[in-house]
């Protein structure tokens, strides 16, 4: 990926460059990051789940559990147990602010080192919890390693990505996060019969992912971008050839050392992004994350156990839903990583919105007629509605998962790539906090119109990228300001007029 101001009119995209097998190990192992942040999405709502766990740490839910007549919507209804997932996020929301600093301070490659050393870290804790309190410490430990990873990975994968496979690199992050989520079913699904501690098992494992990250973060090289931008020119050489797999590279050099020039003369990043010109590229960073929580698929995700419990499914079988539907979601990943380059981020956002919206109305239209707050769901009505999350999955594994976080990692230009990147981040750990804390509230309080509620926010999305997301595919991130944003009918008018540079904060 090629990085400069934007004033150029030569194309970047036609810098060439080769794939080869160390660019692609890199590649995969930079992504092991989403793997950590994938677990531990999986693994919170099983655990939950677990009567084991239940007993240990929120007796009075497992109480509530057993009684015959509880309300099905209510019965996981505890805000303490909730917190258990959710202040994984609000740790990771402050960390994420941290970790800007530390990609633009340190470079990409030990902060993503830093977030594996704080993962690891936190498994050992939460797995030997004694404790309510060391058990929420473990989550916030989680949450500061989550707020490095996905602050520094999508970064990296973008800037060592050429720009015709920048989708595609990119979104091995995404891939690796469904892959994370599938593990953390499956061993939620082996552990649950392990008594007393197959809770403990599923939260120690965290620390795998986390290990195989920091063994990455000696392989990996770091990015160009990031060592010219800290001085080291013969470095960023070096890392650009091996990046290309080529000698030749003088012309992509030139457009990044021109990027660093200017970025350097930007000395408060964060003040400039309050700034005009970079209202666009904000503003459309915080959204896409706020959208890809408002679709409703990390309620689904953190809690597919409990909700497939509370349609009617044993322990066992709810379970096994949710491996299920992480299965959906990392073949549909797939498909993301082949069409996102050739058909463009728009069109699969858009179609996306299409089928979540028939699916979450589907499922809340059956569960509305025929779940009530005793008994359980016809069995063929119960297949009905995993079958519906599963479309839902689906559509949403395509889309809205890779592009909540491809799109904002190309949009910034170089001197506030991490601090937007950050608010991004945060962005994206505040609206997940706050559905992680509340969704088990909601499903008692909205019962099914919680389905209805997510599906009004699908509507709102899609009204959102038709009119106001621009098209991003196979431009490259130095371009994107002559090429994208002076050109969209409501963007231009923010970029400033030719001939008049953007004052240097």
């Amino acid at each position: 990926m090629t990085v400069v101001d934007g004033s150029s009119s030569s194309s970047a995209g036609n810098f060439k460059s080769k794939t080869t097998a160390y660019v692609v190990v890199c590649w995969i192992f930079a992504a092991m990051g989403g793997l950590m942040f994938g677990y531990d999405i999986g693994i919170s709502g099983g655990v939950s789940a677990m009567d084991d766990f239940l007993v240990k740490f929120f007796p009075n839910v497992y109480a509530r559990k057993l009684t015959v007549h509880e309300d099905n919507y209510c019965k996981y209804d505890d805000q303490m147990l909730q917190l258990f997932t959710s202040s994984l996020y609000l740790a990771a929301l402050v960390a994420s602010f941290g970790a800007s600093k530390a990609c633009t301070i340190l470079g990409r490659r030990p902060t993503i080192r830093l977030a594996s050393v704080f993962f690891i870290v936190a498994a050992l804790i939460s797995a030997l919890a004694p404790n309510k309190i060391l058990l929420i410490l473990g989550r916030i430990l989680f949450g500061i390693g989550v707020g490095f990873g996905n602050e520094s990975v999508p970064l990296f994968l973008s800037e060592v990505a050429p720009p015709h496979h920048r989708g595609a690199v990119n979104i091995l992050f995404q891939l690796f996060v469904t892959i994370g989520i599938l593990i953390a079913n499956l061993v939620n699904f082996a552990v649950a019969n392990v008594h007393p501690f197959g809770w403990r098992i599923a939260l120690g494992v965290a620390g795998v992912p986390g290990l195989f990250l920091c063994i990455g973060s000696f392989v990996i090289m770091e990015t160009p971008s990031s060592l010219i931008e800290r001085g080291y020119e013969t470095e960023g050489r070096q890392a650009l050839q091996k990046v290309r797999g080529m000698d030749d590279v003088e012309r992509e050099l030139e457009y990044i050392k021109h990027a660093c020039e200017q970025a350097k003369k930007v000395k408060q990043p964060f003040k400039k992004l309050m700034q005009r010109e970079s209202v666009p590229p904000l503003t459309i960073a915080i959204w896409i994350q706020i959208f890809q929580q408002f679709t409703g698929i990390n309620a689904i995700m953190f809690y597919a156990p409990v909700l497939f419990q509370t349609m009617g499914f044993r322990n066992d079988g709810a379970l096994l839903s949710a491996v299920i539907t992480g299965i959906v979601n990392v073949l549909s990943t797939f498909v993301s990583i082949v069409a996102v380059d050739k058909l463009g981020r728009r069109k699969l956002l858009l179609q996306a919105c299409v089928q979540m919206l028939i699916c979450l109305v589907g499922s809340g239209v059956i569960l509305q007629l025929h779940l009530k707050s005793v008994g359980t769901l016809d069995s063929k009505l119960a297949t009905i509605v995993v079958v519906l999350v599963c479309l839902f999955v689906m559509s949403f594994a395509w889309s809205w998962g890779p592009m909540g976080w491809l799109i904002p990692s190309e949009v910034f230009p170089l001197e506030t790539r991490t601090a937007g990147f950050a608010f991004a981040v945060s962005t994206n750990m505040l609206l997940t906090f706050i559905i992680a804390q509340a969704f088990l509230s909601m499903l008692c309080h909205m019962r099914a119109g919680i389905f209805f509620f997510f599906a009004a926010w699908v509507v709102v999305m899609g009204v959102f990228v038709f009119f106001l997301l621009p098209e991003t595919k196979g431009i490259a991130i130095d371009e994107m300001a002559d090429r994208v944003w002076k050109v969209h009918p409501v963007w231009k008018r923010f970029m400033p007029k030719e001939g008049k540079g953007a004052e240097m904060t």
